[in-house]
């Protein structure tokens, strides 16, 4: 990733909403090296094989397998290499500190959850034209849930969000699992929630997006779709320094409120081996005009890799990569009728 790149992500800051995110994000789409992640025409770079495996949530670690001496292989001669005076893995005979991210297995998605900021790593989830067909679930008999799973030092509570001015904004969306009711239940759980600006974003432009993921199985088969929160430092006016900076909402404040949030896209074509369309987008938890574009908040894949700490598509070759935006249209629909619906939803998530 170039320098310019680098700066550009760093710009993404809360404070500057819709308008300073698409700013800083118009020099990823400037870098001629920044899709090269995802445009096999690029570049010819060969991919990591690490990868995450959410199948196996982390467990207890024995201090043996923690812990070994220096090995000598390599040297040059032969030594006797004394006992360590000191064991630091001892400490994992009392517990492994961490940290821990709360695996969660449910009808229609898998989740990562972190203890730190209560809110998700990320949560995959999977969509297909027969999926979105079946219409067996009703939101209506869905009700927001604190995750018993969770420890309860360590979860999000509904009183956590009341009164807080945001909105318990789905990760993987109610609308996505329609086809069982109980998998539609599974997404009101807050360990599926962020904090979330409502009017302009999680009930405006954000749904617009989510509306928009449904429709591309209208040219693919097969969707899949991983979203998270971000926390991305903002540059200081007055000393030029950068930091990162988020609202803790809770009494005590427990629940952080993030500054982004991501979306990455895999559209698959259906065939054994077949290509993979990948889009990448970044949006602020802020108001976002109807009108902005959807392409003034696509970005490389690796930017967001590099934000988020996490790996999305590091055993897909890159000669299977395409890019989303550029197969076919990548825009929103303004719902006319969004407003009446609105009216009948239930009253706002806070």
């Amino acid at each position: 990733m170039s320098k310019a790149t680098s700066i550009a992500l760093v710009a993404l800051g809360a404070g500057g909403g819709a308008a300073v995110t698409a700013a800083a994000l118009h020099a990823f789409r400037s870098d001629s090296k920044a899709y090269t992640s995802i445009n096999p025409s690029t570049s010819s770079s060969s991919t990591t094989t690490t990868t995450i495996t959410p199948s196996q949530p982390p467990g207890v670690i024995p201090a043996s397998q923690i812990f070994s001496p220096p090995s000598s292989a390599g040297s040059s001669t032969t030594a006797v290499t004394a006992p360590s005076p000191v064991n630091p893995a001892g400490l994992f005979e009392y517990g492994f500190p961490g940290p821990v991210s709360d695996i969660a297995t449910r009808a229609a998605f898998i989740s990562a959850y972190d203890r730190r900021t209560r809110n998700p790593h990320w949560v995959v989830e999977h969509i297909t034209p027969a999926s979105l067909a079946i219409r067996d679930g009703d939101r209506k008999n869905s009700t927001f849930i604190e995750d018993d799973s969770i420890p309860a030092k360590f979860r999000a509570l509904l009183k956590d969000y009341f009164r807080s001015g945001y909105d318990r904004g789905h990760q993987v969306p109610a609308a996505d699992a329609r086809w069982n009711q109980k998998a539609m239940d599974e997404t009101f759980y807050l360990s599926n929630m962020c904090p979330q600006v409502g009017e302009g974003f999680n009930r405006d432009y954000w749904a617009h997006f989510e509306d928009f993921c449904r429709r591309l199985t209208n040219r693919y088969p097969s969707v899949r779709i991983v979203t998270g929160p971000l926390y991305l430092p903002r540059k200081d006016p007055t000393d030029g320094k950068w930091y990162v900076k988020y609202e803790v909402i809770g009494n005590p404040a427990n629940v952080a409120v993030p500054t982004h949030f991501y979306k990455v896209i895999l559209a698959e074509d259906g065939k054994t081996n077949g290509n993979v369309a990948i889009g990448a987008f970044v949006m602020p938890n802020a108001p976002i005009p109807n009108e902005k574009p959807l392409v003034d908040f696509e970005v490389p894949l690796e930017a967001i890799e590099r934000a988020s700490g996490l790996e999305f598509a590091a055993k897909l070759p890159v000669q299977r990569r395409r890019r989303l935006c550029a197969e076919g249209d990548c825009s929103i629909i303004v719902r006319e009728f969004a407003d009446k619906n609105r009216k009948a939803l239930p009253p706002p998530r806070k």
